[in-house]
């Protein structure tokens, strides 16, 4: 097939004449796509989007435009733009734009309040002239003070006064972060770990057979090991709640060089604190060189990143359950599980989770790596990406969705863990062999080993066994009444629900 697709666009291309070369070919050929019939380039739709964030999945991360898209970028450097110039006034050194009328205030408040994606698009049409994106948002607040108040507009040039690119930048991706913890991605871990707990909690008491190296082990509970991952992503969660979002207001190299010698009196490093932590919300970030070095960025990174790996865990283990029986899947009327087998009910949200986790979680290790490494006092190469931040939260929200949706297609399958469980007597040689111990017996270790190791045992050979044993009757009865599906341990009571909220209270920072 490759030969003869070969030999025909060969042939075209010598049919030409050489001319155009291997594009010519191709179209002589008949072998250009339906694009290249398109009157001019597509308009961009879920249809169109190069990537699966604005296309495919671009309704499960709406909410994320608003935080993480070219509009959000530019609305929050304006806001800092403004927030700036309204501090600058309210600084008594600076006598030349001090004691700004409510007027001009609230009028400067509207060009936040009100920026609009027209707004934005303006910006972008001074950018092809500055070739600057901070720049072209300078422009754009000047513009804008321009229609207000006469005392504004004879201000405007305190708009960016004593600023570099980048302490506008640093603020306003901080915001970005902030807002997308607080109103996107805290909210949906916190609908993650309560899913895993109300299920856990049903499921407290449902005995399962455990695996370690895939092998039968000791017995557990459903609901315990649905509440190991509750506990283990609550910490991540607490951990990203608590990550401090730094910001810096210092100027081109991070000494505020231009602010002493413009205005030598005003105490800089007191009023970029008050307006980077009063204003703003953030840390201040005493040093820095002309970028804040990133280093919480990657700090926020990787603790997504472990939140995702420990999902990552979550989603393969559902996906092996599900394999072994213990969860059937509900059937949605009208899904198609595969275009050929009719009765595939196939688990795609747990497969679908795993593989945006691995894409999120690839782009958080650059993140991580490479933001905190700047060449001297600062390079561009952290700009690009940044521009990515977005991506990596888009895929971890993807997956979280896709764990929701997941877990909330499964019942669990009693009647088959019970048939397991009855099917491995063996896994009662550890309390057996626990017991013979603590009661001096001789190699109580290697007598169970002889009798279990490689070998199914069931009900009748282990209570053989048991009988034979010279032990008081007290323990013998013990051992006697013990099945594989009561040999649980404390598994239901870590599972219920207070049980696990508690321990899950207890870690540092995490509120409900």
């Amino acid at each position: 097939m490759l030969a003869r697709i070969g030999t025909r666009s060969a042939a075209a291309v010598a049919a030409t004449g050489g001319r155009g070369g291997w594009s010519a070919g191709v179209r002589a050929a008949g072998l250009h796509g339906s694009s290249a019939r398109q009157a001019g380039p597509l308009e961009l739709s879920e249809l169109t989007a190069i990537t699966p964030i604005d296309g495919r999945y671009a309704r499960q991360v709406r909410e994320l435009r608003e935080i993480f898209s070219e509009y959000a970028l530019i609305r929050n450097r304006v806001r800092v733009e403004v927030e700036w110039l309204r501090v600058l006034a309210e600084t008594p050194e600076l006598h030349e734009v001090q004691d700004l009328s409510a007027e001009s205030v609230h009028f400067m408040q509207r060009i936040v309040d009100e920026f609009s994606v027209e707004d934005a698009k303006r910006v972008k049409e001074i950018e092809r002239t500055t070739n600057h994106d901070v720049k072209a948002v300078e422009y754009f607040v000047k513009e804008q003070c321009a229609k207000g108040p006469a005392e504004l507009a004879a201000r405007a040039e305190f708009v960016h006064f004593a600023c570099t690119s980048e302490d506008v930048n640093n603020l306003s991706y901080a915001l970005m972060l902030q807002h997308a913890r607080t109103d996107v991605l805290l909210p949906t871990m916190t609908s993650l770990i309560e899913t895993l707990m109300v299920e856990a909690d049903r499921a407290a008491g449902v005995s399962m057979l455990a695996r370690t190296h895939g092998q039968p082990a000791t017995p557990t509970t459903l609901g315990k090991e649905l509440a190991n991952f509750a506990y283990r992503l609550s910490r991540q969660r607490a951990q990203l709640e608590q990550c401090e979002l730094l910001g810096k207001m210092n100027g081109a190299v991070g000494n505020y060089a231009a602010h002493m010698v413009a205005a030598p009196a005003v105490n800089w490093p007191s009023v970029t604190r008050t307006f980077i932590e009063d204003r703003l919300g953030l840390i201040f970030n005493p040093y820095t060189t002309q970028i804040e070095p990133h280093d919480f960025v990657a700090e926020m990174c990787d603790v997504v990143s472990r939140f995702n790996t420990v999902s990552l865990d979550m989603n393969r283990d559902m996906w092996s359950y599900i394999s072994l029986g213990y969860f059937r899947q509900k059937v949605v009327d009208g899904e198609v599980g595969s275009s050929t087998m009719p009765h595939k009910i196939n688990p795609i949200q747990f497969e679908n989770a795993e593989g945006n986790l691995g894409l999120a979680n690839a782009t958080f290790a650059h993140l991580g790596t490479k933001l905190p490494v700047s060449r001297f006092q600062r390079d561009l190469s952290d700009s690009t990406v940044m521009r990515a931040l977005g991506v990596a939260f888009s895929h971890s929200i993807i997956a979280y969705k896709a764990s929701l949706g997941g877990l909330s297609r499964l019942e669990a399958n009693p009647d088959r863990m019970l048939e397991e469980l009855d099917g491995n007597w063996e896994v009662l040689a550890e309390p057996v062999q626990t017991l013979m111990r603590r009661l001096g017996k001789e190699a109580p270790y290697e007598q169970l080993k002889a009798l279990t190791r490689g070998k199914r045992v069931n009900e009748e050979g282990m209570r053989a066994f048991i009988q034979g044993l010279d032990i008081p009757d007290e323990e013998k009865e013990l051992l006697l009444s013990l099945k594989p599906a009561t040999y649980t341990g404390n598994s239901a009571d870590l599972a219920r629900r207070d049980t696990l909220e508690g321990h899950i209270a207890a870690i540092s920072g995490l509120r409900k």
